[in-house]
């Protein structure tokens, strides 16, 4: 069946879907990236992955809906965490927190939760190492991020580490999880674990600095900010006078400097993509595609430094397009790649500031 014959707003048409259908109609009302970049994997791995992808988008939904209280957000993340390793009471806890989601919530996060019995029972479907790496994940997002939740976050982080430890909360332990399946998928990938692993962490805190530079304004437009006030503070901006209307020398310094170490990151996260077999072409263009809209949106921020809105700042379909092509016709060739790197991105380090990028396993650990 085509995914334009079943409908979102009616959760009953999906019925009729198979697995894979159901899964890529919730990836399309969700997230489009996704739906664009997980259809590139091997058959095999997509089910897993979109699978994981709307559990990570349950844990968020939960934690964006303005309607729940600190308590009822801890409640549900907790009784989520054992839905996902159990698959039980799955209807229970549709019907209770579907009803509480304001209209805030988008629509198609509305029918996620209300098909959440389904997104599990496929959960089931796939082995005990796999539905491990799934909820394992779950579990470190779910406990994680309510930690920040409940902080005060009009004024940002208080360092460049709170911020490492939520983007690893946030994005770091998805790559972990997307690590520990792809070795699952392939004892040739499985040689390089380790190291995987702890690049995995690096790159899923690329992907995530990305956004949050990119979102800045859209954030503070909701009185949160995730930015770490100790970089801001060696440039001498203080970010309680943040705002849109911010023209500060000081502030866009900082910003370079996040910019910078994104960047870094975002270097390793190459280095993971070069470590898979160059003949898994469609694990090389998940991994790229990702990576190569990242950086172009980076060097956009870096090029309008002065940006107040995220529309500014939101790279091209062209732009897409030719990450695309690009990657499609040198992503087998570890030499070229790093050359197209180099070359996209070498106006994003800050050449009169140091920072060291690790990719240890000491983040995870947290």
């Amino acid at each position: 069946m085509s995914n334009n014959q079943l409908s979102l707003e009616n959760p009953a048409s999906l019925s009729v879907a198979s697995d894979d259908e159901f899964q890529a109609v919730l990836l399309e009302g969700v997230s489009r990236t996704f739906a664009l970049t997980i259809p590139q994997l091997p058959g095999s791995l997509y089910s897993v992955v979109a699978n994981a992808y709307l559990l990570c988008r349950i844990v968020d939904t939960i934690e964006d809906e303005v309607s729940l209280s600190p308590a009822q957000k801890k409640y549900f993340c907790a009784e989520f965490i054992n839905i996902v390793k159990t698959g039980n009471h799955t209807d229970a806890f549709a019907e209770e927190l579907a009803p509480l989601l304001s209209e805030q919530t988008i629509p198609a996060e509305h029918t996620l939760i209300k098909v959440l019995p389904r997104v599990i029972a496929i959960t089931h479907k796939f082995t005990a190492e796999q539905i491990e790496a799934l909820a394992s994940c779950v579990e470190t997002m779910a406990e994680g991020m309510p930690i920040f939740q409940a902080q005060n976050l009009h004024d940002g982080l208080a360092t460049l580490a709170d911020m490492d430890r939520y983007c690893y909360y946030v994005a770091g332990c998805v790559g972990e999880m997307l690590a520990k399946l792809f070795c699952h998928y392939s004892p040739e990938i499985a040689q390089h674990r380790e190291e995987l692993l702890n690049l995995s962490v690096s790159f899923g805190q690329g992907l995530q600095m990305t956004n949050i530079l990119k979102d800045i304004w859209d954030d503070a437009e909701r009185g949160v900010c995730w930015l770490p006030q100790d970089i801001f503070t060696e440039t001498g901006f203080d970010l309680k006078n943040l705002s849109p209307d911010t023209s500060d020398e000081h502030f866009r310094t900082g910003l370079a400097h996040l910019i910078s170490i994104a960047h870094g990151h975002l270097h390793n996260a190459l280095r993971y993509t070069q470590l898979l077999p160059a003949h898994e072409t469609g694990l090389r263009n998940f991994c790229l595609w990702a990576l190569g809209m990242a950086v172009l949106t980076l060097k956009k921020i870096k090029q309008n430094l002065d940006f107040n809105q995220s529309n500014e700042v939101k790279i091209t379909r062209n732009s897409v397009k030719t990450t695309i092509l690009a990657t499609r016709l040198i992503g087998r060739n570890n030499t070229l790649l790093s050359l197209l790197f180099n070359l996209t991105s070498r106006e994003l380090k800050t050449p009169d500031w140091n920072y060291t990028i690790t990719s240890s396993k000491a983040t995870s650990d947290l």
